[in-house]
């Protein structure tokens, strides 16, 4: 692999692995304060995605960016108001059941009002093509072109461009970081929801709506998953399965961060998406690494079988490797706190 691919295929995995943040967020934000993983947090994702396309062919993929969260934060909102609330009583189980009971709602509204085909969902003018090129020229060394290369440098050189889709994910991504940051330590209202992730009793007792705090923060878990949808689905493919494709990946990120740890969820969702990015680019098998390593594996033992796939074939399960991993070594996550 040559080094401006190699630039290239290392920014799709931070790119990715922000995109894996802004759904992971949500969920963090959810459980940290309610206690509740929602099932259905992916499929809010999905919906994201699906209303985003409708309304960026009638007004425009901008409108689109700013309404569709909105949208699915209501949806939220109304969701906690009068499903969540009255089952949070029967208990943690109860909970569970009916966020993936939405699940299968949201799944099946959306193929009946969309249908099964993939959607399209292209991105705007100012989003398509390259957001810059890597170029390697002989005797110049590598340097970067803004914009797409023209072509009579490329038949010359190396060029990788890297898409403006991806550069706007990570830059949303970031800035979603930050106002969530500014939230929680800069707001009276993020005052409130982080003194309610420790003592919901005291801040009741206050003269703090806690109930009310519960639906503002499940709207806004709701809504930023809603918002990567819009983001994601004009950047990879918007289709029913977009939700159980990365629905599992996310509630990795989140066990594997620990759980309630927004600081947990980025630094997890950018370990998990540059470790399956790397890994796809990478054609050797697992024994040609730990020969590399020293560890020379004999053909006919047993193990053989297990370190014959190829790095880039088994790149799917490794989120859930490191998941296996992180639980064993450490069962709260990376920066989960551990109790006493």
């Amino acid at each position: 692999m040559t080094a401006e691919a190699s630039i290239v295929t290392l920014l799709n995995g931070l790119s990715y692995g922000l995109l894996l943040f802004m759904l992971s967020a949500g969920l963090t934000l959810v459980f940290g304060l309610m206690g509740v993983l929602n099932f259905a947090h992916a499929s809010f994702y999905m919906l994201g995605a699906y209303l985003g396309c409708s309304v960026a062919r009638g007004a425009g993929f901008w409108l689109a960016l700013v309404v569709v969260p909105l949208l699915v934060a209501l949806l939220g909102a109304l969701f906690e108001q009068q499903v969540l609330r009255r089952t949070r009583r029967f208990g943690a189980a109860a909970e569970l059941l009916v966020t993936f009971g939405l699940a299968i709602v949201v799944l099946e509204f959306v193929q009946l009002a969309w249908g099964r085909s993939v959607q399209d969902f292209p991105p705007p003018a100012l989003l398509q093509g390259p957001a810059f090129t890597l170029v390697d020229a002989a005797g110049e060394g590598l340097w970067l072109k803004p914009g797409a290369a023209p072509q009579a440098l490329c038949a010359t050189a190396s060029c990788t461009p890297f898409p403006a889709t991806r550069a706007f994910m990570a830059l949303v991504a970031l800035l979603m970081l930050l106002l969530l940051w500014l939230l929680a330590t800069r707001t009276r209202a993020g005052l409130v929801i982080q003194a309610a992730l420790t003592h919901p009793q005291m801040v009741q007792a206050l003269g703090h709506d806690v109930p009310r705090t519960f639906t503002w923060v499940f709207a806004l878990g709701c809504g930023l998953a809603g918002l990567a949808g819009v983001v994601g689905g004009s950047t990879f493919v918007t289709e029913p399965a977009m939700a159980a494709a990365l629905g599992p990946i996310v509630f990795v990120v989140v066990v594997v961060g620990g759980l309630g740890s927004l600081t947990g969820a980025f630094v997890a969702s950018i370990l998990i998406g540059l470790v399956q990015t790397l890994a796809v680019g990478i054609d050797a098998s697992l024994a040609d690494l730990t020969e590399a390593a020293g560890w020379a594996v004999a053909p006919q033992s047993p193990a053989w079988l297990l370190l014959r796939p190829k790095l880039s074939q088994v790149a799917p399960i490794l989120p859930y490797l490191l998941l296996v991993a992180v639980l064993v070594v450490r069962p709260r996550g990376l920066l989960g706190r551990r109790e006493g």
